[in-house]
């Protein structure tokens, strides 16, 4: 299983939205950077991932899971553009703010750190760990 982080504005699309959407899940739409579209033609099913508020709040929220693999994005006009399609697994006990991701040395080469840009990005093995347990889980 690999680890990622989703990145959504929660105005735009938020933690509860994706909850709503239950066991079916919702595609990951509107993603338009090729690093970002390769990191989702790389899950699997059963992939986790952390549900990140971007913009208002920057923090993680929700554990996500992958329950389709890398398709055609049903919103662009261009098929170069894929999307996977997510469900939320659970709420975190304790939201992680980026600026406790940032001052955290053992999280100092996360992505989330370094290209705090990219809305779908990997997450090591031990990042996860380490942020599932500041987050109470």
């Amino acid at each position: 299983m690999a680890f990622w982080l989703f990145k959504s504005e929660p105005d735009a699309w938020s933690w509860d939205q994706q909850v709503a959407k239950g066991e079916a899940g919702e595609e990951w739409t509107g993603v338009r950077n090729y690093q970002a579209r390769n990191n989702m033609r790389a899950m699997k099913v059963g992939d986790r991932g952390f549900f990140y508020h971007s913009n208002i709040g920057k923090e993680i929220v929700g554990i996500v899971e992958v329950c389709a693999e890398s398709a055609p994005d049903s919103t662009a006009d261009d098929p170069k553009w894929d999307c996977v399609t997510i469900k939320a697994v659970q709420p975190v006990p304790r939201p992680i703010t980026l600026e406790e991701v940032k001052q955290t040395p053992e999280l100092a080469d996360m992505v989330l750190v370094r290209n705090s840009r990219m809305s779908v990005q990997p997450v090591r093995d031990e990042e996860w760990d380490f942020i599932c347990k500041m987050a109470g889980l």
